[in-house]
């Protein structure tokens, strides 16, 4: 399947192009976010650039920094990227770490607030959703770069990997679980529980509610999938990625309770 098409002496990754629709696409669902709660849109288009260059660098350093096993084998290490700086920017052949991406982006978006004023636990709920989108279509990228695959397999919705693209390990097995899907599909599922989370206990949740349950629905979903990965990111003996959603989720799910403890303070509600 080819990933880039060229306009004349222009080439085009479709990698790139489907992470800036999923952008477009949450900066969309985030401005319908706002409206509801009586915001200016305008700030989410004004954000949305900021947003989108943080989180491609974080998702790009952790990448470099996290590198998958089979690219360590071939000697695409960290210090591989540091001192072949054309390879650390090629995005367009994929190796963007979600992890990453969200920690950059909410820096962004923490600094952002800082300057104009804003709340930033609200603004975080109000991302959450079209974050859990953007990464529901961005998963695609993985589809036609054919990476992120799973374990093989004879189901009926396996999916074909080129020989050039498939683990020196898996050379002579031609189907394998589409990973990049199934994240795609718990992402949407995801994107609507937040939705009508926000919408169903608006009187009782308080800023920074809605993004706390996305830091535990994404994590717990991931950590399972990982089980699934052919190529995880090993560190000391462990798997980083799978680790640190345990973490995330677990340190989320205990905020969460204890800002609803019994004697907390309900006056940061959400309203609208």
């Amino acid at each position: 399947m080819p990933n880039s098409f060229s306009i004349g002496p222009i080439t085009i990754h479709l990698y790139g192009v489907i992470i800036m629709f999923g952008a477009i696409m949450a900066a969309w669902l985030s401005a319908c976010q706002v409206k509801q709660r009586n915001l200016s849109p305008d700030l989410v288009w004004d954000m949305l650039p900021w947003l989108l260059i943080a989180g491609v660098i974080g998702a790009r350093v952790w990448h470099i920094l996290t590198p998958p096993a089979s690219m360590v084998e071939r000697g695409i290490t960290t210090w591989y990227y540091l001192t072949h700086p054309l390879d650390a920017i090629a995005i367009w052949n994929g190796g963007l770490g979600i992890p990453g991406a969200v920690m950059g982006g909410a820096l962004a978006l923490y600094l952002y607030c800082r300057k104009k004023g804003l709340i930033f636990a609200e603004w975080t709920d109000i991302i959450a959703p079209g974050l859990a989108l953007a990464q529901a279509i961005g998963r695609w990228g993985n589809f036609v770069n054919q990476e992120l695959y799973g374990a093989p397999t004879n189901l009926p919705w396996a999916i074909f990997i080129d020989p050039v693209h498939r683990l020196p390990e898996f050379k002579d097995i031609a189907y394998y679980h589409p990973l990049f899907l199934y994240e795609s599909i718990y992402n949407l599922l995801n994107m609507a529980f937040l939705l009508w989370a926000g919408r169903k206990f608006s009187n009782r949740l308080k800023k920074g509610d809605i993004f706390l349950m996305y830091l535990i629905i994404y994590p717990v979903g991931r950590f399972f999938l990982e089980f699934l990965r052919l190529d995880p990111s090993p560190l000391a003996g462990l798997n980083v990625n799978q680790t640190l959603m345990a973490v995330i989720a677990i340190s989320s799910a205990v905020g969460l309770l204890w800002r609803h403890r019994k004697g907390s303070n309900p006056s940061q509600t959400i309203s609208g």
